[in-house]
């Protein structure tokens, strides 16, 4: 469309163009308007017209996610309790419609689009915690409870909910349950899926069952287990019991930053190879500390090729023994620097810059692809080496983001979708 310079004239040619593509995907998935408005009467009897999105500008909020697929729902409903989001399920069996669960859409999977329309069920209203248990450490919690919100709520008593995505401070514990989410500690705490003990979920019958319990043993087949991950393919969960961990006597941070991320990578393999087993072993190429840089101001060095952050918690002793460890490890490989983060403000801050860095390489390219792999640590040089390889001959930059202890990679391809 034309870029015509007058405010109100542009906004309604973007408009056009939204409500052009509306028609064209609601086409393509053939919804018959009189049943469409049927569906929308349906879903309005049982949450109320609030909670029900039809109109074409408000559907476009939710046609993405955090990866590169689009594609919009025919309506959005917005449940408050298990039993309506029963009745929903029951509804897009009546009207033979697709349904996808969909948390705060920061999922890189595309695991909360509509491909092929649908409704979609937004479970961010439901959003209490309803009990905290301190004695046998856990939580019961509803889908839409913001990651972070958790450990938040249970700090003052000594305790944290462990798995923390990149999206930590957004992300909701529905989607996190059906992405399997991990994050910089999964190295030593594991994914999500190590740290829900139980759920209700309602199934796509519209029955409302529990699988799993409040401990860490049930009986049975884990069915638990085998939704996790499943991206609401299996069940819908509406709560869900979180383990509970005590906090660390000791946390400390490094910020280890290299010329290159080849003698990163050396220094990655060095600490594993000496089984130390961090609770966090992050690392970022210059691209994306460049980005952090711009974003956040997380205080990395200018001018380094790669930057480790590694953090070891655990009792006092041991704590002082692996950081020193690790340091001379690192010493090895050439370091430009290592700081130890002096305080808890510092080490949060370090932590920013990682945490926001997806969102930050924005401000290097308007899209990027990421592309989601694990390697064995030993391989980290080779791989990255053809990374650049591919780089250069594609022309595309490729900002690389490691959980580096696991060889788990996430280089992300930067690109402008409006050039073909």
């Amino acid at each position: 469309f034309d870029e015509w310079t007058n405010g109100g004239v542009r906004w309604q040619v973007i408009h056009s163009r939204a409500s052009c593509d509306l028609d064209k995907q609601r086409s393509r998935h053939m919804v018959d308007e009189n049943n469409l408005k049927s569906l929308v009467r349906r879903l309005t009897e049982i949450v109320g017209e609030r909670h029900v999105v039809s109109a074409d500008e408000d559907l476009l909020v939710y046609e993405y996610d955090g990866s590169v697929d689009k594609s919009l729902p025919v309506v959005v409903v917005l449940p408050g309790t298990p039993e309506e989001v029963s009745e929903i399920v029951l509804a897009g069996n009546e009207f033979r419609m697709p349904i996808i669960a969909r948390g705060a859409g920061t999922g890189l999977s595309g695991g909360s689009i509509a491909e092929q329309g649908g409704i979609v069920i937004a479970l961010t209203r439901m959003n209490r915690i309803l009990e905290v248990n301190e004695k046998d450490r856990y939580a019961i919690v509803e889908p839409g409870v913001v990651n972070l919100d958790i450990s938040n709520q249970v700090a003052s008593r000594g305790l944290y909910y462990a798995p923390d995505p990149g999206s930590q401070r957004v992300c909701t514990i529905g989607g996190n349950i059906a992405e399997n989410s991990g994050g910089p500690h999964c190295l030593a705490y594991g994914v999500t899926t190590n740290h829900v003990l139980g759920m209700e979920v309602v199934l796509a019958n519209g029955e409302i069952v529990w699988f799993g319990g409040t401990s860490r043993e049930s009986s049975g087949l884990d069915l638990r287990g085998i939704t996790i991950g499943s991206e609401g393919t299996l069940a819908i969960a509406t709560k869900i019991c979180v383990r509970l961990l005590r906090i660390p006597e000791s946390v400390r941070t490094l910020l280890v930053s290299f010329d290159s991320v080849e003698s990163a990578s050396g220094a990655v393999s060095g600490i594993i190879g000496a089984g130390i087993v961090p609770a966090a072993l992050e690392m970022m190429d210059q691209l994306c500390i460049e980005a952090a840089e711009e974003a956040v101001g997380a205080g990395y060095p200018k001018g380094a090729g790669a930057v480790l952050l590694v953090e070891i918690d655990g009792l006092e002793e041991s704590v002082e023994e692996e950081s020193n460890e690790i340091e001379s490890i690192c010493e090895e490989f050439a370091p430009l620097e290592i700081r130890m983060a002096s305080s808890t403000s510092e080490r949060e801050r370090l932590w920013s810059g990682r945490k926001a860095v997806l969102g930050a390489l924005g401000r290097l390219s308007p899209n990027f692809y990421l592309v989601d792999g694990t390697i064995p640590r030993t391989k980290l040089v080779e791989v990255l080496k053809k990374i650049n390889v591919i780089s250069e001959q594609s022309g595309y930059k490729i900002a690389n983001l490691l959980h580096a202890g696991d060889g788990n990679l996430h280089p992300s391809i930067l690109f402008d979708e409006r050039k073909p």
